[in-house]
């Protein structure tokens, strides 16, 4: 009998999709255990802007899953963390009160990467 996987915590640093215009404008994720952190790489690069102030959305690692799975399968995104595309291609990501607003540019880059995996966490160890 095969052992069973069984999932570990992941920590990372923040990362970008490899599609991201190196990195200057995109959506940055890291894995910090059971969290997954998400952030917007514009809001560091306004020096009027206060690192502690910056905005990040905060989800379990289920909720990443989901809403990954969702993305992929290009449905709307109910949950707790949602993204709604404007008619002219701008993307606002919401969890609870906290908003992060994509340029279409920066929001395909991520779709791509989401596509390719390059965002999902699960790590297992048999």
């Amino acid at each position: 009998m095969a052992p069973t996987a069984t999932p570990r915590s992941v920590f990372t640093d923040w990362f970008t999709s490899t599609r991201s215009n190196n990195g200057n404008q995109c959506v940055e994720v890291r894995f910090d255990g059971d969290a997954v952190l998400i952030r917007d790489s514009k809001y560091r690069r306004n020096p009027a802007n206060r690192p502690a102030d910056e905005p990040v959305i905060t989800v379990t690692a289920r909720e990443w899953t989901t809403f990954l799975d969702t993305l992929r399968l290009r449905e709307r995104t109910p949950g707790v963390l949602t993204a709604h595309t404007a008619a002219d291609g701008h993307t606002t990501l919401r969890h609870g009160d906290t908003v992060l607003d994509y340029t279409p540019q920066e929001w395909d880059a991520f779709l791509l990467g989401v596509r390719d995996g390059e965002f999902d966490r699960i790590a297992l160890t048999a």
